[in-house]
């Protein structure tokens, strides 16, 4: 029955107990007294350190949240008014391509009228200079045939006659 034995090494003694507790309760006192507020002071003001430190975080995630939503806000904002400048730009392109076309069909159609005119103008002035050709060289031809005709007395009374039946026909 060894284990039934206390080894005295390992069996403490009254006055051991007595003292050692007599210690701790005076360290105890001391350490209430002069520690405890401090010890309990640093931690009260790590939690609420820590609870400050939460709030905050919290509150800036919500901040950072809002903002991630104006930011996405503002981007469709920018992409709609880029959208409408470039359909601006568009339509003001297409007006102007529009408006050269129109100021190139003008000039086209002017030139052509210009061009139209100088033909008709100079056709007009060759009918006008063949006219007066055959009508020189008709009279011409007309003198030639009637000095011949007339130069006999006899033609010249029978080419009368025949003038004055032409015109009471006509």
């Amino acid at each position: 029955m060894y284990f039934l034995e206390l080894d005295p090494l390992v069996t403490p003694s009254i006055g051991l107990l007595f003292w050692s507790t007599v210690a701790f309760l005076v360290l105890f006192f001391v350490l209430r007294k002069m520690a405890w507020k401090p010890i309990l002071n640093s931690i009260t003001e790590r939690e609420q350190g820590i609870e400050d430190a939460l709030s905050r975080a919290d509150k800036l995630k919500a901040d950072m949240s809002k903002m991630a939503s104006e930011n996405e806000a503002l981007m469709q904002k920018a992409r709609e008014e880029r959208a409408v400048m470039i359909k601006e730009a568009k339509e003001a392109s297409d007006k102007m391509i529009a408006e050269a076309k129109e100021k190139a069909k003008g000039e086209y159609d002017r030139i052509v009228g210009d061009a139209q005119q100088a033909i008709s103008q100079q056709k007009n002035a060759a009918l006008t200079e063949v006219k007066n050709q055959v009508g020189a060289l008709v009279i011409e031809v007309s003198e030639k045939i009637l000095r011949r005709e007339l130069s006999n007395k006899e033609e010249q009374e029978k080419y009368i006659k025949e003038l004055a039946q032409s015109v009471a026909l006509n």
